[in-house]
């Protein structure tokens, strides 16, 4: 036992190739109970490849010492070798102290590898042994929500939280309520979060959330207000929140809100729009405008925020701002042929005809099936004097909506003159 304690007092004084060393060389002359000892080292040191073939070698000495299975399964779990770790775990059988451990053990990894039936019937059996354990009624809950089944999760886990409340650093009534929300059933997830004892961002988050989706934007304000409280950094909050304050009338707090939260993440898109669009709803155009084009900034191909602006644009009948940024998007590699088809209107109020009928012609190849589009290009060439191709454009119009008796006489006339 001296050079393993050798060895420790070298690894605490951090002179760690040396403790290595010293154990390695040591190890052929250890004897059984050393040898464990070392073994327990190694993996302490995180040293499992090390662990594993002194492991291997008592195992085939005392096969019916269930510690050393145990801990070689673990070995695997953690090198991520889980059929070795499965292959050692069903040696297990109900005679034996560690039967329960190895069957949850079992779940978790069937679990892992997608086979959920499986994974489920190693539990039931653990269950069987032990009727009353939270742990396995957790594991039961947890297996059940993984798998969409909200409402098979329920039972089990207000079984669990009925024994321990509290299951690996997990308040049980947080699963609980997460399993009520999931299944529609939110006064009862209101319920569960409103008897919670921890106070964790994401939990907060959650009440204030499914509170929102229950319709009780009360509690949704409230739990969300205290959550920025907590941690004015939680910067998923500030949307929501500004989204329930303006739902309640509170134009000017869900802008405020917004703005606060922009503070805090400058680079949050959708916090630029929905600050643009509360800006905009209360009169102040401008500074909507530029929140919108601080998320375009920030995402060129954020088409929700360019459509807010050249269809108000278009109501200021600001062509030229929307002459301006589609452009802009253009030379960004935006390249959409609805982006063509706004910039010929755009072009043809500013009587840029010339610039009009380019972006009509980029348009039209991916257009060519939209009747709108066909319809607005037609008569464009006819105001052109592009008789001919006018025709073509209406004839294909007429093709794909036969039942426009105007456009069809409008077309006639126009091959009789």
């Amino acid at each position: 036992m001296e050079e393993i304690q050798k060895a420790v007092r070298l690894m605490d004084e951090h002179k760690t190739e040396d403790a290595i060393n010293t154990l390695t060389t040591y190890l052929p002359e250890a004897d059984e109970e050393e040898r464990f000892t070392i073994a327990e080292l190694y993996i302490q040191w995180g040293m499992l490849e090390e662990a594993k073939p002194v492991l291997e070698e008592m195992m085939q000495r005392y096969p019916k010492e269930q510690e050393l299975k145990v801990m070689m399964a673990e070995i695997h779990i953690d090198l991520g070798e889980d059929d070795e770790a499965i292959d050692i775990l069903n040696q297990f059988g109900p005679e034996d102290e560690d039967y329960l451990q190895a069957l949850v053990q079992l779940a978790d990894l069937y679990q892992a590898q997608g086979l959920y039936e499986v994974s489920e019937q190693k539990l039931l059996e653990a269950k069987q042994v032990e009727p009353n354990s939270s742990i396995i009624d957790f594991a039961l809950g947890e297996l059940a929500f993984s798998n969409g089944e909200y409402a098979k999760s329920v039972p089990y886990y207000e079984n669990a939280m009925h024994h321990e409340p509290v299951i690996g650093d997990v308040e049980v009534a947080t699963r609980l309520a997460e399993a009520f929300a999931a299944n529609g059933e939110f006064e009862q997830s209101l319920e569960m979060f409103q008897n919670v004892e921890e106070d964790n961002p994401d939990v907060l988050f959650r009440y204030g959330f499914v509170a929102y989706q229950a319709n009780r934007n009360d509690i949704a304000m409230k739990v969300w207000e205290n959550l920025i409280d907590k941690d004015p950094y939680y910067q998923s909050v500030y949307p929501h929140l500004a989204q329930v304050y303006e739902s309640e009338g509170m134009q000017k707090e869900a802008l405020a809100m917004a703005e606060k939260g922009l503070e805090k993440d400058e680079f949050n898109k959708e916090l630029y729009h929905l600050a643009a669009t509360l800006s905009h709803h209360q009169g102040n155009k401008e500074q909507g405008y530029q929140y919108m084009r601080e998320a375009i900034a920030l995402d060129p191909g954020y088409k929700e925020a360019v459509l807010f602006l050249i269809e108000n644009y278009k109501a200021d009948e600001d062509f030229e701002s929307i002459i301006e940024l589609i452009n802009e998007l253009i030379h960004l590699g935006e390249e959409d042929p609805n982006y063509y088809w706004e910039l010929a209107n755009a072009y043809e109020e500013e009587e840029q005809f010339k610039d009009a009928l380019g972006m009509y012609e980029k348009a039209y190849p991916n257009l060519k099936e939209d009747t709108d589009f066909l319809k607005a290009y037609g008569y464009f060439l006819v105001e052109e004097g592009l008789m001919n191709d006018a025709q073509k454009v209406l004839g294909e119009y007429l093709a794909i909506d036969p039942t426009d008796t105007e456009v069809e006489d409008f077309v006639s006339r126009l091959k009789e003159e």
